[in-house]
């Protein structure tokens, strides 16, 4: 379950609003993007009802195409109806995916709280940890190279070889150092200044000779992902009209390609 902090001004009352809905849900990321699903423009409509006892909320998402991985789109539901589910003053939840091929079977999964297992039976490979622990593990790897890129870029007097002795203190302060710190907390790495940058899934550090090409596998899965974010946004844009005015830049400063131009698409599908 995606925890979530619940500030004082929700937990002293017994109303909630649609702002401390969204705020809720900031903290569930898209699991290959590494970004929030409410900067990504995947919350479609969330609707609040006071009901006896404490407030109803129905959430609806979307996502770019109808074939987004049921994986990923299984895990961003089961993850939004917990962090609201989480909220004192909700007592009924209400959690939908819309125009997905799997929508039927992922929303009646998440109405009877099946879990992942109960909701894809035998098509369910491995388990929901499982597949939260990789992506995890990818987003670490992708902080980690951004930290250490920077110090390169910032310091042309430090050899790649010795990018392997970098530890946290010699980070400049930033957000995104505190992203590296989030996700290594996240992952159980030890977070104290002396502890070395680059490490592998298991905080084990690399000899000096294997660093170039730790940093070169690194950096890929960071451009892999900061080039499917924003193919991801694009392709929300071109399949739901307006709905670039719900994406916001991602807050932690990576060399998204929102600066770059968007790849020409065409998809048949449009829903308004």
């Amino acid at each position: 379950m995606t925890a979530v902090y619940v500030g004082p001004a929700v937990a002293s009352r017994w109303d909630v609003t649609e702002e401390d809905i969204r705020r809720a849900l900031d903290a569930v990321l898209d699991p290959e993007l590494d970004e929030p699903i409410t900067d990504l423009g995947f919350v479609r409509s969330l609707n609040v009802e006071t009901v006896s006892g404490g407030a109803r909320v129905e959430v609806h998402l979307r996502l770019p195409t109808s074939f987004c991985s049921p994986n990923f789109a299984y895990l961003m539901a089961s993850d939004s109806k917990d962090v609201v589910s989480a909220l004192p003053a909700v007592t009924q939840v209400v959690v939908e995916l819309d125009d997905h091929h799997d929508s039927d079977l992922i929303n009646a999964g998440l109405a009877a709280d099946a879990g992942y297992r109960g909701t894809f039976l035998h098509e369910a490979e491995d388990s929901l940890d499982e597949l939260r622990r990789m992506f995890q593990r990818k987003a670490h790897t992708a902080a980690m190279e951004r930290c250490l890129t920077d110090l390169l870029r910032t310091n042309t007097g430090i050899e790649e070889t010795a990018l392997g002795t970098i530890r946290l203190r010699d980070l400049p302060a930033g957000r995104k150092k505190e992203a590296l710190l989030r996700r290594r907390s996240a992952l159980g790495l030890p977070e104290g200044a002396d502890s070395i940058v680059l490490v592998d899934h298991e905080g084990q550090p690399y000899p000096p000779d294997a660093v170039p090409m730790a940093l070169r596998r690194a950096r890929s899965t960071r451009i892999s992902i900061d080039g499917n974010a924003h193919f991801c946004r694009g392709l929300l844009r071109t399949r739901y009209e307006g709905s670039g005015a719900d994406q916001t830049a991602r807050p932690e400063g990576a060399e998204a390609a929102d600066h770059h131009e968007l790849l020409p698409l065409t998809v048949k599908e449009i829903h308004p």
